[in-house]
């Protein structure tokens, strides 16, 4: 699998020095001298067809043409479909006798499966983590993290609404992936590091346009993420290990509940249309 570059844009870079804003996570070879005119321009091809799937301007289930991405960026058709095989063979895309390559469409099951590989890779790397003396440094920036999902909390508190809107979401995902970035640092596996990225990818592509948190579950997660740095800086294997598993073990089940919730909606309106012109279900 060739490189992988996931962008994430906010305010964190300037704040957390570096960590959960912009992971890149690169395979053997891929570190070349310099990179050709082709390599570039599917490495463009890669970024804006993900970048298509993750703003559901590719929605599951539909197909993925060569041509108009090849058009959009003025380039040959060759580019592009190597970015297609780079998709397909990270899980985004998959290859269908009639109608080409088309974006995954994810199950019940699907979730459940990413969220098991994930809490498998994440607690093995915390408690990794924790069996090592780490620095007062990897402390403060995982201690900035969790204080930034409770000045999110305080300023939620604080404005007219009850829920984090789209750029304060954009921020919470931004610094909880941070979090958890380092902490996947910290056990020094770069393998691990990289199949979490991905997972985490495509649970947040293809789960259900979530609402944004409200205060109780930022201070649920805060404490979660508290709890975490502080059994590691301790060197509490058994604590670090067990509150990862229990916080990756509730984020999965919110994501049932929303796939749930979401599924339950569509039955409806596939079978009773009329409903969805009553201003409640809009």
């Amino acid at each position: 699998m060739q490189g992988t570059i996931y962008n994430l844009s906010t305010h964190c870079p300037q704040k957390f020095g570096g960590y959960g804003y912009t992971t890149s996570v690169k395979s053997r070879g891929s570190s070349a001298p310099a990179r050709s005119g082709a390599r570039s321009i599917r490495e463009k091809a890669y970024l804006l067809i993900q970048q298509k799937i993750a703003q559901g301007e590719l929605p599951p289930g539909g197909a993925v043409s060569e041509i108009p991405i090849a058009q959009e960026l003025g380039s040959s058709r060759t580019p592009v479909r190597e970015a297609l095989g780079q998709l397909a063979a990270e899980g985004l895309l998959e290859q269908t006798p009639n109608r080409g390559m088309i974006v995954v469409q994810f199950g019940r099951q699907d979730i459940i499966d990413l969220y098991e590989l994930r809490e498998a890779l994440e607690v093995y790397a915390v408690g990794k983590a924790a069996r090592q003396r780490n620095s007062l440094q990897e402390h403060k920036r995982l201690q900035a993290f969790a204080l930034e999902i409770l000045a999110l909390k305080k300023e939620l508190e604080e404005g007219p609404g009850t829920q984090l809107d789209e750029k304060q979401m954009r921020r919470f995902i931004a610094c909880d992936l941070g979090f958890h970035t380092l902490l996947l640092r910290l056990a020094a596996n770069v393998r691990i590091q990289k199949m979490v990225t991905e997972t985490r990818l495509l649970v947040r592509i293809f789960s259900i346009h979530r609402t944004g948190h409200d205060a109780t579950a930022l201070e649920r997660i805060h404490g979660y993420h508290q709890g975490i740095l502080e059994a590691v800086m301790k060197q509490d294997q058994a604590k670090a290990t067990s509150l990862m598993a229990r916080h990756i073990q509730e984020s999965q089940q919110e994501r049932l509940s929303e796939f749930d919730r979401w599924e339950h909606e569509a039955s409806i309106r596939k079978t009773l249309p009329v409903l969805f012109d009553v201003p409640e279900y809009r």
